[in-house]
């Protein structure tokens, strides 16, 4: 299964731990672990508003410093590669099982570094807004919930971005995809991909996707390929 493979490629992915200690958040409640990071996410780019006035690049250090920590980038990684997992477990040659696994250890981490972009974009739209969160979801017994927020500003509809957030074997919470008035964007990519993948290879994916992070930070909306 997903969290098995997790396992196995996270051994080699280490180096990309987090360079915040998520101590200062509370990992055992995604509710509060979403309102926390939240606070400080939008409570930082209101505070460091000039900064981003003079370079946008600026939402990419925001991100990693307070978002990042939270983000189980890994999981969401493998949900976006889908099937291709599968295909590399039922390797039987150690060679290129070894390669294939390499390929995917790549992706991971070009998938992180898109995220980073990604939500650096979506960043730019915010700025002095309020964050309104909804009910708290009850958690006991789930792997996953879906904690609701909201954007407000006065005059212009209201925002709604949710966060899929689920348990690790810890018993600690974080979030792997955030849902954009209803439109997921770990779906969005999976199914951008999954042609790309079938046809190109994971490695042309990773490049692909390296090469998007790589863009000038800005907001491409739902419904860009970026």
């Amino acid at each position: 299964m997903l969290k098995k493979f997790l396992a196995i490629v996270a051994i080699s992915t280490m180096t990309l731990t987090q360079s915040v200690s998520a101590a200062d958040v509370k990992l055992v409640d995604p509710n509060k672990m979403v309102r926390q990071v939240a606070d400080n996410t939008f409570a930082r780019i209101k505070k460091d508003q000039p900064l981003i006035i003079k370079d946008k690049e600026y939402l990419r250090v925001i991100v990693e410093e307070e978002l990042m920590p939270y983000i189980d980038y890994k999981y969401a990684a493998l949900r976006v590669l889908g099937g291709e997992v599968s295909k590399v477990r039922a390797i039987t040659d150690e060679a290129e099982k070894a390669k294939a696994i390499k390929d995917i250890q790549r992706f991971i981490s070009v998938f992180r570094e898109y995220l980073v972009a990604t939500y650096a974009g979506v960043f730019t739209q915010y700025t002095n807004q309020k964050v309104e969160f909804g009910a708290e979801q009850a958690f006991k017994g789930k792997d996953v919930v879906v904690v609701k927020t909201k954007i407000i500003e006065d005059g212009k509809p209201d925002i709604r971005i949710d966060f899929k957030v689920r348990e690790d074997r810890n018993g600690q919470w974080r979030a792997y995809d955030m849902i954009a008035e209803g439109i997921s964007l770990l779906d969005a990519k999976q199914s951008e991909l999954q042609g790309i993948l079938r046809q190109q290879g994971i490695d042309n994916v990773s490049n692909l996707l390296e090469q998007k992070s790589q863009l000038p930070v800005q907001f491409r909306g739902s419904n860009s390929n970026d």
